[in-house]
């Protein structure tokens, strides 16, 4: 799987942050960082961040 934020769209609003924590980090500037290939095991988490993010800048392929 591998995820894939478009930073042109993403605002940092932080909903991914709450559905996948383990993937979606805000750094200590209070911008987004996250893991490109996170483990399947956490598919369904990074799905349902990919659902609430408002700008729906998420992309989850593979």
């Amino acid at each position: 799987m591998k995820v894939i934020v478009d930073m042109e769209i993403c605002k940092d609003h932080g909903q991914c942050v709450f559905s996948a924590p383990e993937v979606f980090q805000l750094n200590e500037n209070g911008r987004l960082v996250y893991v490109a290939e996170p483990d399947e095991s956490l598919r369904d988490a990074v799905e349902e961040a990919a659902d609430v993010c408002p700008l729906q800048a998420i992309t989850v392929e593979g």
